[in-house]
Parts: structure tokens; C-alpha cells; sequence
């Protein structure tokens, strides 16, 4: 069983940065690959990026290859969000998952976490 709550969501101006932060409980959060989501209001929950249980591995999605980098500490069982040069496209709830693998696919994901509502204003 793995519990995970996101923290570093807000208000920020296009241009701006966040680094989201989703720490995990249990001594299994090692052996996940660890996502991010986005949902926006009024539109399906997509993918963002997701990172290896070691940390070797990492994709992004093309809409924010070049200004967001996921990133993983298991020593403190937290993984990363940094977002950079934010737009206001950005503007979602985020969430952070646990699966067994690396995938993109929202469905092979186990464990979510509550989500953080980022908001870019332009």
C-alpha cells in the first residue's frame, strides 16, 4: 500500500515556476514508477510525466518537454514536479501516481495522490 500527497501547487504568472512535491508512504514506494497528471477543468486527466523506480528512466509529454523535469529522492520517498517557463495552458489539478512500471497509460497506475491545483495567469 502506498499514500501520496502532492504540496507545492498556487498561483503563479506565466513565465513563473513551481516544483510540486509528492511524498510517499511505505517502505515500497521503491519498487514504483512514479507519474504526474493533469486535469483541467472540463477536459480528461493527462499525462505529464513519469519517472523509473531508480530514477534512470524519465519521460515527458511533449507539451512540456523542455520546461518540466520529473525528478525522485528515495531516500526521503518523494518525487518532484519542477516546472518552468509555466503558460497558462498549464493551469490544472495535478496528481501524482504509483505503478508498477513506466507507462503513460493513466489506467496501469495503482495509487494516486489528492492532487494540487496549479493556476498560471497570463
Amino acid at each position: 500500500q502506498v499514500q501520496l500527497v502532492e504540496s507545492g501547487g498556487g498561483l503563479v504568472q506565466a513565465g513563473g515556476s513551481l516544483r510540486l512535491s509528492c511524498a510517499a508512504s511505505g517502505r515500497t514506494f521503491r519498487r514504483y514508477a512514479m507519474g504526474w497528471f493533469r486535469q483541467a477543468p472540463g477536459k480528461e486527466r493527462e499525462f505529464v510525466a513519469v519517472i523509473s523506480w531508480s530514477g534512470d528512466n524519465t519521460y515527458h509529454a511533449d507539451s512540456v518537454k523542455g520546461r518540466f523535469t520529473i525528478s525522485r529522492d528515495n531516500a526521503k520517498n518523494t518525487v518532484y514536479l519542477q516546472m518552468n517557463s509555466l503558460k497558462p495552458e498549464d493551469t490544472a489539478v495535478y496528481y501524482c501516481a504509483a505503478s508498477p512500471g513506466v507507462t503513460n497509460i493513466s489506467g496501469r497506475y495503482d495509487y494516486w495522490g489528492q492532487g494540487t491545483q496549479v493556476t498560471v495567469s497570463s
